[in-house]
């Protein structure tokens, strides 16, 4: 009888553990990243009152006969299983769609969490709401990121500027119109009017300097053109320098009908602007027979500079993350640049991970070594920018598993209050 009221006290006590983990559970239900848990039962070691028996010719074998001492709790188990995605609508929030962690730094100590609701701090670093730095590799100023390298601090703070670039390429492209009159004026005279069209661009020297460049073309001869490129002068007092010239004939039995070439090279002086010297700014005229290429039809003019490639010194506005983790920052000249990538996590054995808090997890001897990597490949899981993962709980099994757990801990009970019963019935023999 003794027996079975130590019983039922295990009994309760493992039940009461279930009550608890099952109360967690609840309580987290809108915990970002949270991973639920479960208790797994044991019983605890049975005495023996008789051994087996061996069989023989005259008389079978008999099987133990054995009394468990109870039940103990075998361990709680995390379940990893990928929970629901939240929209937020904030582009710090990231959430990791398959397996992995996010590589935090706290204190100097290495954790991870699958809770990616982050921030910036007065450092430009993406932290936790703890204060966790979010690790990745940051890029060099060219953009380009060594995963292969120790994950570090990614500092993303706005206002930091990209380097201006200076102007290689001008794309021309449009119609000149072949009906338009061909220029009679001499040399230093007005144009023919009609008989030329002209467009500008702004180029940028090495200085990030916004130069104006302006093309004229003046319709010389049947199905010829002469491309003169001007730039103003430093000096306003000055005219503009011409720092390009090209003829440009049209062949119409080509197929399709085609320039005699598809490019020119202009080269600003130190009148102009900072350029380099030695390596001149090509202008090309599109690709033949291309939407966007130069051609000579009947009609109105469309000639126009396309694009070019340069541009000033630009400072950080926005960014973006991809699924591979590749942070890309949005700068106010309207260029794009990789400023770093997030790494991500797994382990061997991920269950073997020890809760911190915080929704944070620090490995144990049992989980294995953090194999840290890009997102998205050998098996991490890619992320998912302006969500959250949600907490993995189930509601409808947690109150399912309640009702067990009190029905368990309440037949337990009945065996204590039974036993108690027994012994008062025993002690009322001598009376």
């Amino acid at each position: 009888m003794l027996r079975s009221m130590f019983s039922g006290v295990s009994g309760l006590r493992s039940h009461q553990t279930m009550m608890d983990v099952i109360g967690n559970n609840i309580s987290n239900v809108n915990t970002a990243g949270y991973k639920s848990s479960s208790v797994v039962f044991q019983d605890l070691l049975s005495q023996a009152i008789r051994g087996a028996g061996v069989a023989t010719g005259a008389q079978g074998g008999t099987n133990p006969t054995q009394v468990g001492l109870g039940v103990r709790v075998g361990g709680v188990t995390t379940s990893f299983t990928q929970g629901a995605s939240q929209m937020t609508g904030r582009s710090t929030d990231l959430s990791i769609q398959g397996d992995g962690f996010f590589v935090v730094k706290s204190a100097g100590q290495e954790l991870y969490t699958r809770a990616g609701s982050l921030s910036f701090d007065s450092l430009g670093r993406l932290v936790t709401p703890d204060g966790a730095v979010l690790q990745g590799w940051p890029a060099t100023a060219t953009g380009a990121v060594n995963t292969n390298a120790a994950v570090g601090d990614l500092r993303m703070p706005l206002g930091q500027t990209i380097n201006p670039s200076e102007t290689r390429e001008i794309v021309l492209g449009g119609n000149l119109p072949s009906d338009a009159p061909v220029n009679a004026a001499a040399a230093n005279q007005p144009a023919t009017p009609g008989s030329q069209v002209v467009t500008s661009i702004t180029v940028y020297d090495g200085q990030g300097a916004a130069r104006n460049v302006t093309f004229t073309m003046t319709h010389t001869d049947t199905n010829e053109w002469t491309v003169v490129a001007t730039m103003p002068d430093l000096n306003p007092a000055n005219p503009p320098v011409e720092v390009g010239s090209e003829t440009l004939t049209w062949d119409p039995t080509d197929t399709p009908p085609q320039f005699n070439v598809q490019s020119m090279a202009i080269r600003p002086t130190a009148a102009v602007g900072e350029f380099a010297a030695a390596d001149p700014i090509n202008v090309s005229f599109g690709a033949i027979g291309g939407a966007d290429s130069l051609s000579q039809y009947a009609g109105s003019s469309s000639v126009a500079a396309l694009s070019q490639d340069g541009s000033a010194i630009g400072a950080l506005q926005s960014f973006t993350i991809g699924q591979d983790g590749i942070v890309t920052g949005v700068f106010s000249n309207g260029r794009t640049r990789a400023i770093g990538q997030i790494a991500l996590a797994t382990f061997g054995n991920p269950g073997g991970l020890e809760k911190v808090g915080g929704s944070l997890y620090r490995p144990s001897v049992n989980s294995g070594l953090a194999q840290v990597g890009i997102a998205g490949q050998n098996g991490r899981g890619a992320l998912a920018g302006s969500t959250l993962e949600m907490s993995n709980v189930d509601l409808a099994a947690e109150f399912t598993n309640l009702i067990v757990a009190q029905r368990g801990f309440q037949a337990n009970s009945r065996v204590i209050t039974s036993s108690d019963e027994l012994l008062q019935d025993l002690v009322n023999l001598k009376r």
